[in-house]
Order: C-alpha cells, then structure tokens, then sequence
C-alpha cells in the first residue's frame, strides 16, 4: 500500500497524526476547514490580527473586501467621504439598490460587508483623504495593508510617499480600472516568506545519509528478506543501500556518465524477487537522487551573501528573518555535510506501515538533532515556533525587494529605450509589450484625468499621453489603438465582471502579503478581461 504524508501533518508521525486527525475540531476549525489546509493556524492568526485599510466604497473594492471578510481578517475600515450614486447602485453588490441612493457610501458598504462574517470587524470612516494626510498622516500608518481603488493620482502620490517614507510602514496596493482592462501593483520595500509553499521538495540526502540511515540500509539482507517485506523497503533505503555498494566499488564515486547512471539503474531493478515490486520501479524512477550531489540550493546560497545579514546589520535589524538566516548560514559552513538542516518530512512512497514509520523515525530524529545544532547559532531571541518553520521550509526561503508606486512610469529606459545586457536588449515594451501598453494607457488616462478634468478623453489625446510617458521616438505598436479605444469608451465605467474578477485576484495578493506565505506578484499585474488575459509588467 502507499503510506501518505498527512499533508498538513507531514511532519508529524503517523500515530500522531491519526490521533490528531481524530479529535473534534472547533467551530473555527469547522469554519475555516478549508483555507486551513492553504495557510494553517499561523497564516489564519495573522489574517485575525490583520487590520486593512481600503480606500474608496466602489465595486471593486467591496469585491476585494468580500474576498477578505470571508477568510476572516481582524478588521477592515472603508474610507470614502461620498455618498451613493445611481451608478453605484447598480454596479456595487454591497449596496441595496435604490434604498442606498443619496446615504453614504462607506457606511452602507461595512453594514452589508460586516454580515458576512460575525468574527470581523467592520469601520466606516466619511473624511477625505486629503485631510488625513494634511492633518493625520500617522492613522494611515497604523494599518497591516492600505489598498487604493482609483483615487486621485495626486492624492495616490502623496500616500505613495507617506506610505514609503519609512520601511516599518504598511504596504500600499494601488488599484486601477475602466471598462474591461485594469492593473493592481503593491508597493513595498521588503517582504521576506518562510512559508512559500515551493513544488520543489526538501533533499533526503540519499547521497548523504546521516548515520543512522546508512547503518539501517547496510544492516538489511536483501537477498535473505521475507519477499512480502522485500516488497516493501521503502525506496529511499533501497537507493542508499544500493548507492553504498556502488561507491564501495567504484572507488567512493557515485554513477557520472550516462552509462554508468543507465548501470546503476539495472542494478535496483535486478534486486527484485518478483516482477511486480512496485518499491524497486519507485527507487529506479528517483534514481536521480543519487546522482548530484546534495548542496546548498543556488537561490539560498545567493541569501548568504546579502549585507542585511552582516554582523553590522543585524546588530540594527530586529527582524527575526535575517537573525535565522544568519545561523543557517553558519550551520551550512560548520555542519559535516554543507547542507540544509534536514527536514523530517517525507514523501509518499511504496512500503508498509512498519517499515514507513520506522524509516520517518530515523528521520525525525536526526531533524530534531541539526535542529537543536541550527539554535545554537541563533544570536537573538526567535520562537521556537518561528525556528521550527524556518528550518523546514529553508529549501524555500524567499526575500522580495519593491519600489515605489510610480518609479517604474518615471524609468525611460525601463519602459522602452534599449538597455543593454549581456545578450541583446531587454525592456517592458519587447518583454510585455501587451501589458505595457494596458499600465502606459491607464497612466496615461490619470494624468490627462489630473490635467484636465471634466474634458472630453479622445484617442488622439490618450494616445498623445502615452507618447509623452514612454518617450518621444519609440515606436508604439499597433495595438495600442485597441487598448486606448477601451478606454476611451469607458474611461470612467466599473463594470461588475470586471470588479468581481479584480476583488478575487487582488485580495488573493493581499492575502499573501498578510500572512507571509505563498509569493506575492512583484510589479504591475495587467488585466484584460475583452481577451481574458493578465500579465506581469516589470516584474
């Protein structure tokens, strides 16, 4: 049979495991079951913690607060000094119609938004945002998240600054729609994940088995072994067994040319008793493991060598983050085989109970072992909950760096002049050059919107606009004409397909960044609902 990894409880031991998954669970637990299985306990108390500012009552800022009420945040509070309009009406879900035309807007949107989870809390706040930031810039300030739905590009840049000012202030996601096209982008200085959630696995160090494994897969007689058992040794044993008795006779070498790979192989399946041993097919098919050498993964190594983590910096540097990838460092220099602390999860894999749980024994107890050795280089204090999660997730570290809202449009070169690199040119417009013409379009919207409001928008004008924002004497392609006729026939409208679709995707994002796990789209995330189509612009 094929013993399972409990998913979330992969790392706990199968008796455990059961006995866990036999308990009652709590009616949160019963309430939140499934985005529990995405994020666990501690990405759902960062979301209960989570305080969100939105900016604007519209329809597709409900949307994302619909997306964010449900999962559960702490609190959200809707700034929007206007009332309801026959517009909004009938495009905002979260407003009753006729019965809401003339009240305000925030507050019809937060008493109906509030319904949807009793555990939230909801705020309507009626001041404009121009006098906050004149009078009460730090109340912004005190937010988890802000996002911004089509706000003022003047009052957009000076919440950008205020919000950027610092890098202990919140992130800024800035929303931009009309019609069937729109963009989201998140402003932030640093975000670091433990948690990504990587496809790639952690090593089992088949090529460097800890003592204990070495000695378990030598002390087994293949040849002698009861044939029920035999077809179960669980394939990692058998790759290291095997593995063994190669090096012993090809002078400590593991298998490099082809043929010696394509012999090693031969080898596993010709240890089989009987022809349909499914242990020995699944130990040949992860053969590869045996074949490169455990090290430290290339993106890992490229996080030693920041200068946050230097002595100096992190003497300035209360993040919990830098201060255990610090010790990780010093314990892939100092440890005996150069590598990632190892990780007591294991894979699905062909054996019988007996023999998994043994085999994931040996594992936990040597993870539990390099575990207390990775502390003993933690120099600051850090949770032990915190330390348990870097160390199982340390295949998959990630640390992000953002730029300001606006940075990218003020960039030339970015945006459409040749920069040169080692094999030719790369800029926005010939890497995404759909999806730049969408971000130039909408940038070229607000600004001629700032310019000269209330003026009749006309292609030849928009057109002018982005002429002027990427430059003169770059050549434009020729399907700008589609996107700035979209905007031109609705450079105002909020349609309610397009508003459900940005309110999933960008509370998705907003999520991400709340909770620290899974990767958060870095640059200027396009939307074209006319094609169905979305991409990432300078990312």
């Amino acid at each position: 049979m094929t013993i399972p990894s409990q998913g979330s409880l992969e790392a706990q031991d199968i008796e455990v495991a059961t006995t866990a998954l036999q308990s009652q669970p709590d009616n949160k637990t019963r309430r939140y079951d499934r985005q529990l299985r995405l994020w666990a306990a501690t990405g759902q108390s960062a979301l209960e913690s989570s305080r969100v500012l939105v900016i604007s009552g519209s329809a597709t800022s409900t949307s994302i607060l619909k997306n964010l009420v449900l999962p559960g945040i702490g609190h959200f509070t809707i700034l929007d000094h206007e009332s309801v309009s026959p517009a909004d009406a009938g495009n905002n879900f979260f407003l009753e119609g006729l019965r809401s035309i003339g009240k305000p807007r925030a507050d019809e949107a937060v008493r109906l938004l509030s319904e949807l989870n009793d555990g939230v809390e909801g705020k309507a706040d009626k001041r404009t945002l121009e006098s906050i930031l004149e009078s009460e810039p730090e109340w912004l300030t005190s937010f988890t998240l802000v996002i911004a739905h089509n706000i003022h590009p003047l009052l957009l840049g000076k919440l950008s600054s205020l919000l950027w000012n610092d890098s202990t202030y919140p992130p800024l996601m800035v929303v931009r729609s009309a019609g069937f096209l729109a963009e989201f982008f998140i402003q932030f200085h640093e975000h670091t994940i433990i948690e990504s959630h990587s496809e790639t696995a952690p090593s089992l160090r088949i090529d460097k088995p800890f003592p204990a494994l070495r000695e378990h897969a030598l002390s087994l007689d293949f040849a002698t072994m009861d044939p029920t058992e035999h077809g179960h040794i669980p394939y990692v044993v058998i790759l290291v067994r095997v593995l063994e008795d190669w090096k012993k006779a090809h002078d400590g070498n593991p298998p490099k040319t082809y043929d010696e790979k394509k012999e090693f192989k031969k080898g596993i399946l010709a240890l089989k008793l009987k022809p349909d041993e499914e242990n020995f097919d699944e130990a040949e098919a992860q053969a590869y493991r045996c074949f490169t050498e455990t090290k430290v993964p290339s993106e890992i190594s490229a996080l030693f060598e920041d200068p946050v983590i230097s002595p100096e910096s992190l003497s300035q540097n209360p993040s919990p983050f830098f201060h255990l990838l610090s010790a990780l460092k010093e314990f892939t220099i100092q440890s005996e085989s150069h590598t990632l602390p190892l990780t007591s999860t294991l894979p699905d894999m062909k054996s019988d109970t007996k023999s998994y749980i043994h085999l994931q024994r040996l594992y936990k107890l040597r993870a539990e072992e390099e575990k207390q050795a990775f502390k003993s280089y933690v120099r600051a204090p850090v949770d032990d909950a915190l330390v348990d999660s870097f160390v199982k997730n340390a295949h998959a570290l990630q640390v992000l760096r953002g730029e300001q809202w606006g940075a990218f449009d003020a960039d030339k070169k970015a945006l459409g002049s040749p920069i040169e690199v080692s094999f030719g040119t790369a800029t926005a417009l010939l890497v995404t050059p759909k999806g730049l013409l969408i971000h130039l379009s909408l940038s070229a919207l607000s600004s001629l919107n700032t310019r000269e409001p209330g003026v009749l928008l006309t292609v030849e004008a928009l057109r002018a606009e982005v002429q002027a924002i990427i430059g003169e004497g770059v050549v434009l392609p020729d399907e700008l004409e589609e996107v700035i006729g979209e905007l031109v026939r609705a450079p105002t409208a909020e349609l309610p397909n397009t508003a459900a679709f940005l309110g999933g995707m960008v509370a998705q994002e907003a999520i991400k960044m709340i909770t620290k796990q899974y990767i958060p789209v870095k640059g200027y995330c396009v939307v074209d609902l006319i094609e169905t189509w979305t991409g990432v612009v300078n990312a």
